[in-house]
């Protein structure tokens, strides 16, 4: 059988056979999305030692699953895959526990950088920890957000193409939590 004719078998199989059966390889593809966040197929081979190939073939098969979807990139053959990220306003109890689990890394990896900083390189003992109260409309908390999208954005390909990287680069956790304080006795966003 061809890699065509496996495509067409699954996909017809898709609907009786909704999970997909583990698989070395999509294990593998899987874990590494999850370390990394996105990566071509090229990427996964040279990261995973499996050809291009065989990779791209189990990508195909995760995303018509529903595991993973294409991620956003600025066109060529480049064809960038990340886990599927659902909409965060559904408040699906899966949606909650991974965005719980994403809060507790997020701490456990700062809690760790706070006792462990004076063993890193001098150059990366400093962090930039900042937080600040802002009073704004739900539109300003947009645009405050977009505005910190679009600065971080020239940054990001760096992670899906570690030869886009400088020298000297390390991942660095960037954080921003944007939402209102509510208060205590009335539940609005009032906290006079």
């Amino acid at each position: 059988m061809t890699e065509d004719d496996l495509a067409a078998h699954a996909h017809r199989t898709r609907d009786a056979d909704a999970v997909l059966p583990e698989h070395e390889v999509r294990t593998a593809l899987l874990d590494l999305l999850a370390e990394v966040g996105t990566v071509t197929a090229t990427e996964a081979a040279a990261r995973l030692g499996y050809s291009s190939g065989l990779c791209s073939f189990h990508l195909r098969q995760l995303a018509r699953h529903g595991r993973i979807e294409e991620a956003p990139h600025r066109g060529g053959r480049a064809r960038p895959w990340r886990l599927t990220r659902r909409d965060a306003a559904s408040g699906t109890p899966e949606e909650e526990q991974f965005g719980n689990l994403a809060r507790g890394l997020e701490d456990e990896s700062w809690q760790r950088w706070l006792t462990q900083r004076d063993q890193a390189p001098v150059e990366w003992r400093n962090d930039e920890a900042f937080s600040a109260v802002a009073y704004l409309t739900p539109e300003e908390m947009s645009r405050v957000a977009e505005a910190i999208r679009r600065v971080l954005a020239p940054y990001q390909d760096r992670e899906q193409r570690p030869l886009a990287r400088p020298d000297g680069a390390h991942p660095v956790a960037l954080i921003a939590r944007l939402f209102p304080l509510l208060s205590e006795t009335t539940g609005d966003g009032n906290s006079e």
